[in-house]
């Protein structure tokens, strides 16, 4: 994939690793509209709001900024939010409806609002975001993983959908990275700069990779097939002792 001389809109890319794949993409000589709910903390980049839960704000979102860039050929939904849930609590269904109206709903609407546009253009990018937890659950998150699963599924349903329209459907699938507190809950959290390098160096290959998966989260991805995925679920079920009653 080119990087450079883009038009790109990354939605959900005020913070962490949005951000820092914007400021990449503009780095490399393409024009960057980075949006959210709250961009008042960026002065160096072209902002627009957007609510994903929103439909209405984002028919707005689109409108204003298909109407200043009307070359736009790279679409990112980065937008999501990570909630702990303990399963035994019925009242962990707030935090599921939540995570799945923002992750999986709010790519789909994202993506919905600009397909036409991409088609019409005959040409361009989308690119999903999932998660090394979509493909190796983390039991602490039991929500956040199910969301991320689903939006890989709906990726490759996307990408066969779109076969010869010229628009090409990428997945970014992250493991942990050191933003919005990762760190803290893993120390092992890929630093946000090396993560970047390793993205980019993968997304601009010819061709460009459907999946594009760091090296750290490789055993993620691959836990079925390299046969490691039981000790690793067991491995990491062990978060749930931090939850209260256990």
């Amino acid at each position: 994939m080119d990087i450079s001389n883009r038009t790109v809109l990354i939605v959900g890319g005020t913070s962490g690793i949005g951000l820092g794949l914007a400021r990449r993409f503009a780095a490399a000589g393409s024009t960057v509209v980075v949006g959210g709910r709250n961009t008042s903390n960026l002065d160096d980049l072209e902002t627009v709001v957007i609510d994903v839960t929103d439909t209405d704000s984002i028919i707005r979102a689109r409108e204003e900024v298909l109407t200043n860039h009307p070359d736009l050929d790279v679409v990112v939904t980065m937008s999501g939010v990570m909630l702990l849930e303990d399963l035994r609590d019925p009242a962990h269904i707030a935090q599921a409806e939540t995570t799945i109206n923002v992750n999986l709903l709010g790519t789909i609407r994202v993506i919905d609002a600009f397909t036409a546009h991409l088609i019409n253009l005959g040409n361009g990018d989308i690119i999903t975001v999932t998660s090394g937890i979509g493909f190796l659950p983390f039991p602490l998150m039991p929500t956040y993983g199910a969301s991320k699963a689903g939006v890989h599924a709906y990726s490759e349903s996307l990408r066969a959908h779109l076969t010869g329209t010229g628009v090409e459907v990428t997945e970014l699938i992250p493991p942990a990275v050191a933003t919005a507190g990762q760190e803290k809950l893993n120390p092992a959290a890929l630093p946000l700069e090396a993560f970047l390098d390793e993205v980019a160096a993968l997304l601009t290959e010819t061709p460009t990779p459907k999946e594009i998966v760091v090296k750290a989260a490789e055993r993620l991805r691959w836990a079925e097939r390299d046969g490691t995925y039981a000790d690793l679920l067991e491995q990491r079920s062990q978060s749930l002792n931090s939850l209260p009653i256990r």
